[in-house]
């Protein structure tokens, strides 16, 4: 624990505020370095996992069925249309739902497509304290940051995206055939049939659970550590955690 409050502020020393694109050296004789990683060395190995990280699930997920093939991520009808989905199908339009369900993938993948510069931005712009947090966080603390920081950025961007993608591979006319056909039926709630706002919020759900898995890959994987200087910091850093 007394390792891990010194990195703090020496970070502050050696790293810029605004990215990790400068540094300023520090003595390699630091007592406190001692074996650990030296703050160019934190900041170069973070910078590096978290790009290949986001970089890497956001690849993933735009490519054909990266969300529609993986369950984890996978869009289906929203909670409250489900009672809708199962009447749907009861009345033999099981073609239709399916329609629904691949459209609304397929505008995800497209809109995936967009995140790896929202993240490099947010990567960027990563304060000291954040850096520290991070690596000596809980296992998914890069995820919850790029969360907090992402998430309304990535919404503006997905959602004229998705509202395209819908259109174009028919998704706004699928749901809407879908939501009609079953607002006719008696004493139901009717659906509503604009569609985008949910497609875009589980896009982005899905994106920061492919993030969240890659981030506990890279913490717990020595080969998930491409280089060196990587496999050095989150070594240390899993030392120090315990």
């Amino acid at each position: 624990m007394k390792r891990a409050l010194l990195i703090l502020p020496l970070l502050a020393v050696s790293l810029s505020l605004s990215s990790f694109d400068y540094y300023k050296p520090v003595p390699t004789n630091s007592p406190f370095f001692q074996g650990g990683p030296s703050p160019l060395e934190i900041g170069s190995a973070l910078k590096g996992a978290l790009q290949q990280g986001t970089a890497k699930s956001a690849n993933l997920l735009s490519a054909v069925n990266g969300y529609f093939g993986n369950p984890a991520v996978k869009i289906v009808f929203p909670p409250e249309a489900q009672k809708a989905e199962k009447a749907l199908r009861g009345m033999g339009l099981g073609k239709l739902c399916d329609n629904v369900i691949l459209s609304l993938n397929r505008a995800a993948e497209n809109a995936a497509k967009d995140a790896e510069p929202i993240f490099l931005d947010a990567i960027k712009k990563m304060s000291i304290s954040d850096v520290s947090g991070i690596l000596l966080g809980q296992k998914d603390a890069a995820t919850q940051y790029f969360k907090r920081t992402t998430t309304t950025v990535l919404a503006a961007k997905f959602k004229p995206t998705i509202q395209v993608s819908l259109a174009k591979v028919n998704a706004t006319k699928y749901w809407g055939q879908a939501a009609a056909e079953y607002n006719k039926l008696p004493f139901v709630k009717h659906l509503n049939p604009d569609i985008a706002d949910y497609a875009t919020q589980r896009a982005i759900d899905g994106l920061f659970v492919m993030i969240a898995q890659e981030e506990l890959n890279i913490r717990q994987n020595i080969s998930a550590r491409p280089t060196p200087v990587m496999q050095k910091v989150f070594a240390f850093a899993a030392k120090t955690a315990h």
